[in-house]
């Protein structure tokens, strides 16, 4: 799926959140399968 290589390459949890459309970032966390806190750490590294 090309939104999990974007995750991979790049680890911009935030922009895969909004290729997909979600609203919250717990489903797109169960989307990729990553662990929540790792998500949530790159989450809040990413400026918005």
């Amino acid at each position: 799926m090309k939104v999990a290589q974007i995750y991979r390459k790049t680890g911009n949890l935030r922009a895969v959140q909004l290729l997909l459309g979600n609203t919250k970032m717990d489903s797109t966390v169960r989307y990729l399968g990553v662990e929540l806190e790792g998500a949530l750490a790159i989450a809040e590294a990413v400026e918005i």
